[in-house]
């Protein structure tokens, strides 16, 4: 029988709802919550091990265990034949603020809250970039975004692996003491004499430097390079992320046009120009349109960098990702001089979250790198870089990347086909990598308006107006991400969105009807 106070201890130790932790770690995070909550305060008794295992319906082992770490911990006292109790300062005193007195006139003007406004000096939030409503990854059922990690592509089993072995008491000592300016030597080997190579790339170890993702990479770059007297060369359409790191530092831009071979170098620096200063590239696998910088283009680019003496800034967006052709050799393994500044990502194949990237150039602009690196962050999470290490050299990574690139090859077929069927007007090119579509609607349809209507078809795409610095209007071009979207769902989410467009026709139709 359930008696009032069984009841009680049933409300106040509810397990929580995380049916990925085991049940002891549960029951410990019950307990934890309710003593920092206050609700149970220091020397109060808990029920026995046995009472709570039949009320909670656990195993008296796993109570016991649960009892027994939380006294190790000091959140429990054991008495001899008496049970266990909340020990002494098991909650944390805190010192409660001091209520403001109410106060008029004079007096409150000295209260006022600073005018942030007017102090922030460098402020990017009215910038266009890449976002995505709240709570898009539970509202939004047809997500063709960037953002999201694929639980079916995810190599779970072969990642704890990895964390597990980095947690055993022999690797303690590989990262868990401060690195300071460095990084975990075995990833930089790694990154190195694995990966860097398959893109014709060879670097000394001092030549390496680990970011936390390809965005902290740009950061340093532009603290490090830019200021508003710099000349930045940026592709237009180009990466927006890339753009706003570069925006803090204020820039001169300088746009340079894409075609179907990718930045057009003449068209770029005509005659009696003032060369930039540097030139962001995404040469593999341009972001947004996906295409690839011809080869003939790879090398005049470089030769007008050492006739103009400019700076390249690759970034050698999706190389992995290759699908179909031969993968083209990255800027950096043609370069002779020096002049190109390599950025790599370790994470976009398999999760946003993990926001590892690398940077590879002169030891010199290197060693200024990591100084300043040292400054914002010291440096990446040291047990991430040597997880990953391990996910390197086990192997893990080359064979996740194959599964990523056929599950895309397919998923980019699937778009390709739902794209002809439901939206027959738009247009076009299938890439031969990656896991993006660049769409161009009819003429008459803005994206960004199309994205808004989107929305309430249960569909999210990326409006192609962030991707410029100079969008025209209307704009009619958007990006289809298919990392993260199931392959069941591609053509029911794109038959949806051929219903936003008739929505959209349909509101444009009345508009002209009133006039």
């Amino acid at each position: 029988m359930r008696t009032p106070r069984h009841q009680l201890w049933d409300e106040l130790l509810r397990l929580p709802d995380q049916p990925a932790l085991p049940l002891q770690a549960r029951l410990r995070s019950a307990v934890v919550r309710e003593i920092l909550a206050g609700r149970l305060v220091s020397g109060a008794a808990l029920p026995s091990s046995r009472d709570l295992a039949r009320l909670l319906g656990l195993s008296r082992n796993t109570v016991t265990s649960a009892y027994q770490q939380l006294v190790d911990e000091g959140y429990l006292q054991s008495r001899p034949r008496s049970g266990n109790f909340v020990a002494d300062g098991a909650r944390p005193s805190m010192a409660l603020p001091t209520a403001p007195t109410p106060s008029s006139g004079a007096a409150a003007a000295g209260t006022q809250p600073p005018d942030w406004s007017s102090r922030v000096l460098r402020s990017l939030s009215g910038r266009p970039t890449l976002s995505k409503p709240e709570r898009w990854r539970d509202d939004y059922r047809y997500a063709f975004v960037y953002g999201h990690h694929d639980p079916q592509l995810f190599p779970t089993e072969d990642f704890r692996e990895c964390c597990a072995r980095s947690l055993a008491r022999a690797q303690l000592a590989q990262w868990a003491p401060d690195f300071e300016t460095e990084d975990v030597p075995e990833l930089i080997e790694q990154i190195r004499l694995r990966l860097l190579p398959k893109r014709g790339v060879f670097a000394l170890p001092e030549e390496i430097i680990v970011t936390v993702g390809a965005q902290q990479a740009f950061h340093m770059l532009a603290e490090a390079l830019l200021d508003r007297s710099t000349r930045v060369g940026f592709e237009e359409p180009g990466y927006p992320h890339a753009r706003t790191a570069f925006a803090l530092r204020e820039p001169h831009w300088v746009p340079l046009p894409v075609d179907g071979d990718g930045l057009t170098i003449d068209r770029a620096f005509a005659a009696g120009a003032q060369p930039p200063d540097y030139v962001f590239v995404t040469p593999s696998r341009q972001s947004p349109t996906t295409v690839s910088l011809s080869l003939a283009r790879r090398r005049a680019l470089l030769q007008r960098a050492q006739a103009d003496d400019f700076v390249i800034i690759e970034d050698d967006y999706e190389s992995e990702n290759l699908h179909e052709g031969t993968p083209m050799p990255a800027l950096k393994s043609m370069d002779r001089s020096g002049r190109v500044i390599y950025v790599g990502s370790l994470s976009k194949s398999l999760s946003p979250a993990v926001r590892l990237g690398y940077i590879v150039a002169p030891r010199a602009l290197v060693a200024e790198l990591r100084v300043l690196r040292h400054a914002i962050v010291r440096h990446p999470s040291a047990f991430l870089q040597h997880a990953y290490a391990l996910f390197l050299s086990l192997g893990h990574h080359e064979s996740h990347a194959r599964r990523v690139n056929q599950a895309m090859r397919e998923r980019l077929h699937l778009a390709a086909e739902a794209l002809r069927q439901h939206l027959p007007d738009f247009r076009f090119t299938l890439p031969q990598g990656g896991a993006s579509i660049w769409v161009r609607a009819p003429a008459w349809v803005d994206a960004a308006d199309l994205a808004l209507t989107a929305r309430r078809h249960g569909v999210l795409i990326e409006a192609g107006d962030v991707f410029f610095a100079k969008p025209p209007y209307p704009c009619p071009f958007f990006r289809l991400r298919l990392s993260s979207i199931a392959p069941t769902l591609i053509e029911p989410g794109l038959r949806a969105l051929a219903g936003a467009v008739d929505e959209l026709g349909a509101a444009r139709g009345a508009r002209r009807g009133s006039l």
